[in-house]
This record gives structure tokens, sequence and C-alpha cells, in this order.
């Protein structure tokens, strides 16, 4: 007895888990064929809410996971590429998109024989793997993942074909009435959070409802749970985020946790409203029952609160508020911790962002310096502006850096992603250098222009701001490179301007030693010769951030 409970609980374990594993690989497949696509797709949102519930829609039927559709918006609304309310509208959307996978089992999972189309699937998947020059190698894990999952789901029929004592167990949880309907909601929410995936969850219901061991009653409330267990990810992707990402995973837990409380308000009359929608009794086609209830019940939630979103996101502003923490001066890395279940492209997506970020930055340092030129009594505030934004800039690579290699250690990383992350952290370390080399610049300019002789050596003031001008225009035409890309034409107008750059220096070093010899001031000369050299160092910097880009 003992002996077959062990074996039972061992057997839908590791079905399960093959389930799992293999809705994990099918979004990961998605996820590559479609490259940088789908992020682009969530990136273009419009503040049209019913485009962005689409939006949600299409992403979440497509990579067949709603978490990772969360962990996505949490992740853009993290990085301010989406607002509040454009992410919930995705995330009603992502709640409708989810409901695809019960159809999937419900038609296939139960009308043929799972293994005669398993094997010949994975088969195809393995083959495709090797034709790498036709671009479709990367949708290899997609045929390969439908495979383990219909072998899963398969397996799991067997292991959960329960015996008639565990049956009597959901016999009298059944009878308990609306105590019953509670428990099978909370089962629901704590097994999904457990494995982070409520349509693993919706898949197992289905198949113990197939199996005649859950009743319509019961299968419909553990459903209903599972929509408030599937929020576990948005609010693990939440931690350490920005407080509008902490608000839209809190948006989500709401929107679920309302819903299901709506329905469970109205539950007998919301059941024989499945009944009437689906022909056959729930006894003789429950598991489309179950799938119809838990696309009627997300599309009903949807649209009950599709109309207040601009509402829900001023709740949620009020319910959460900014910390002191976000408010200091330090950097804080607004960038969700790498997660295995979502594709790389989302992590170089949302890092790139805050690269360019920290790009404006050292465009700040430029413009001090600018205005030390400009007003010299303003040299001294504008120094310390500059030793502020140095630090700053050195608190952003620190973090950047970290959290880019971490995303090279994804296992879901390729070799291409992990030679995108490692030029990223180039274009980062380059920055860095550029501030650091920034900043002395303006400790030598202050000096300069704080000198009682700064208003006769206009001359020489002219050369320096031209030569700062030139290398300055250079960095914020590399800065367009890395935000929108460049030709191979541009890329050598760009190596001739840092010739252009190499040849200004000797040429100013030159005039420079041609004043000492008349006789000029040394101590000037030298400043001169220390900014020009500075100055040379930083177009060094921008050249090595064209060369990574």
């Amino acid at each position: 007895m003992i002996w077959n409970a062990f074996t039972q609980i061992v057997g839908f374990t590791g079905s399960l888990c093959l389930l799992l594993f293999g809705m994990n690989m099918l979004s990961n497949g998605i996820q590559k064929g479609a490259g940088g696509g789908l992020q682009k797709l969530l990136g273009k949102i419009t503040g049209n809410r019913i485009y962005a519930v689409l939006t949600g829609i299409g992403v979440t039927a497509i990579i067949q996971s709603s978490g990772a559709t969360t962990v996505m918006v949490v992740s853009f609304v993290n990085a301010e590429i989406l607002t509040l309310e454009q992410a919930i509208g995705v995330i009603f959307g992502a709640n409708i998109g989810t409901t695809v996978t019960a159809w999937i089992v419900s038609f296939f999972g139960f009308s043929f024989s799972i293994s005669a189309m398993a094997i010949p699937l994975f088969g195809l998947g393995y083959i495709i793997k090797y034709f790498k020059k036709f671009r479709i190698h990367n949708f290899a894990e997609c045929f390969m993942g439908f495979a383990l999952l219909f072998m899963g789901l398969g397996l799991l029929k067997e292991s959960l074909s329960l015996g008639p004592a565990a049956g009597k167990i959901f016999t009298i949880i059944n009878n308990w009435g609306i105590g019953g309907i509670l428990l099978g909601v909370l089962i629901g929410a704590l097994i999904t959070a457990l494995i982070h995936s409520s349509s693993a969850m919706t898949a197992i219901v289905l198949t113990m409802a197939a199996n005649g061991t859950l009743s319509w009653n019961l299968s419909a409330a553990i459903v209903l749970g599972s929509n408030i267990g599937s929020t576990v990810d948005a609010v693990m992707s939440s931690f350490g985020a920005t407080v509008n990402a902490r608000r839209t995973a809190f948006v989500h837990v709401a929107f679920n946790v309302t819903g299901t409380l709506a329905a469970l308000l109205i539950f007998t009359p919301f059941l024989h409203l499945i009944d009437f929608i689906v022909p056959l009794p729930p006894a003789q086609n429950i598991t489309t029952h179950i799938a119809m209830l838990h696309t009627v019940f997300n599309i009903c939630a949807t649209l009950l609160f599709l109309p207040f979103v601009n509402n829900i996101a001023a709740i949620s502003r009020k319910v959460i508020s900014e910390t002191a923490t976000e408010q200091d001066e330090h950097y804080h890395l607004p960038a969700i911790l790498p997660h295995s279940r979502i594709s790389a492209d989302l992590y170089s997506f949302q890092i790139h962002s805050e690269i360019s970020k920290m790009g404006a930055k050292v465009m700040e340092m430029f413009d001090s310096i600018y205005n030390s030129f400009v007003n010299p009594k303003n040299a001294e505030p504008e120094s310390e502006r500059v030793k502020y934004l140095e630090n700053y800039i050195d608190e952003m690579n620190g973090a950047i850096t970290d959290f880019l290699q971490k995303c090279a250690r994804l296992p879901n990383a390729n070799r291409k992603d992990r030679k995108h992350f490692s030029n990223l952290l180039h274009i980062t370390d380059s920055l860095e250098n550029l501030s650091d080399e920034t900043c002395s610049l303006m400790h030598t300019v202050k000096k300069y222009v704080t000198d009682e002789n700064y208003k006769l050596l206009s001359k020489r003031t002219k050369e320096i701001e031209d030569y700062i001008e030139e290398v300055r225009i250079f960095y914020e035409q590399v800065c367009v490179y890395f935000a929108f890309g460049f030709t191979q034409n541009e890329k050598l107008a760009g190596e001739f301007i840092e010739q252009k750059i190499d040849a200004t220096k000797k040429k100013l070093k030159k005039a420079s030693r041609k004043r000492l010899e008349a006789g000029s001031d040394v101590k000037e000369e030298l400043q001169y010769i220390d900014m020009v050299r500075k100055i040379e160092r930083a177009g060094d910097c921008v050249y090595s951030m064209l060369q990574w880009i």
C-alpha cells in the first residue's frame, strides 16, 4: 500500500516536471525564433487600451506563458518603456491569452493517442535543430517542447488515475458545499504558486476531471484559484524593482483576486452560464466545460475592469507610494533580476535603456564643461556637479556590469546572446572611462577658467572649446548609433572623425610648443597641453564605444 502510494507520487512528480519542462522549452523556442520581435511589439504599445489587451492576448497565446508575459511587462514598466496604464491593459490580455493552453489540452489531450503525436514531433524538432542555414533551427525547441508537453500530459493521465480512497477524499471535499469550493480555490492558488504555471495547473485539473476524480464544481474552483496563484511570477519579478514595476505587480494580483472573488459570489449562476454555452452536459464533456470556464472568466473580468484602467492606476499609486530609498541620490538599477523562463533578448532590451541613460549622464558632464567656459563664475558648482555625476556613473557601471554578467550565465542564453552581453559590457566600461576622463578634464578646466589671465587667453580658449565640441559631437553621434544602429559607411566615417581628433591634438600641441619657444608662460601652456591630452583620451573612449556597438 505504502509502496503503491510512493510510486504514484514519484510518477506524478516526474510527469509534472516533464510537462513543465516541455512548456518552458516551448516558450523559450518561440521567444528565440521570434528574436526580439515580441519584446519590440510590447515596447510599441500605444495608449490605446484595446490594442494593449490584444497585444497581451497575442504574445501570451504565442509563448504559452502568462507568467513570462507579465515578467516582460513588469520589466518594461521598470525600464520606463511602458507606462503603468499601458501595462494594465497587457496584463488583462495576458490572462485571456493563457487560456489557449487549456483549449489545446482539451482538444488534443484526450481525443487520441498522445504518444503517437509526441514522438514524431520531437524527432522533427531534433532534425530542424541542424538546419541553421535556413534560420529555422531556433524553432526546434518549439516542436520538441510541444512533444515533451504531450508526453508529460500522457504520463500525467496515467499517474493521476487515483484509487477509490483518493477519489473519496475529493467527493467529501465536494460535499462540503461553499467550504469545499473555497478549499478548491486555495488548493488551486497554492499549487499554481508552487509550480509557477497556471497552464500546468489547468492541465492537471483537466486530466483529473477527465479521469472522473474531480467534479465539475471542484474543478471550476481550482481553476479560479489558479488565477490567483499565477501572479507569483509578477510579484517575484518586482522585488527590488522601481515603484511603478511594483505597482504593476500589485495590479496583477488585485485584478486576479478581485475577479476570482466576483466569480465566487455568483459561482452557481456562473457555472450554469458555462453549461448553457457548452452543448453537452459536464458529465459527457467536462474538459470543454473547464476550458470554456477559464476563457469566459478571464474575458468577463477584462471587460468589467477595462473601462477603469486609469482609476486602477490611480489606486495603485496611492497604495504603493515612493519610498525614501527611491528618492535618494544614489543609483538603483531598475532592471528585473534575470529569470530563466524569459528569453535573453528581454534583458538586453531593458539594459540597453539603462546604458542610454548612462550615456546621457556623460553628456551632462560635457555640458558642465561648456558652461564653465561660458561663465567662469559657475566653474566651482559645475565642477561639483561633474564630480557627483562621475560617482553616479561609477555606481551605474557597477550595477549594470553585475547584471550583464548574470544575464550571460542564463541557461537559455545562446552564443549570440553572450556575445551581445559582452559587447554591452565593453560599451559600459568605455562610458565609465569617458566619465573619468571628463571629470579629470573638468578639474583642469576649472583651474584654467578661474586663472586671473583667463580673459587674455581668448585664442587658446577658442581652440580648446572647438576641440571639446569636436569630441562632444562625435560622442553624440556614437550615442545615436547605439540607439538606432549604423551602416558600414557610418562606421568608417566615425573612424575618420577619430583620426581627425588625433590630428587636431598633434596640431594644438605643436602650436603650444611654438608659443613656449616664443617665451609664453610655462604654467599656462602646461595647462593647455594637459587639457588637449585629456580631450584626446576622451575621444579614444568614444571611439572604443563605436568599436563595440
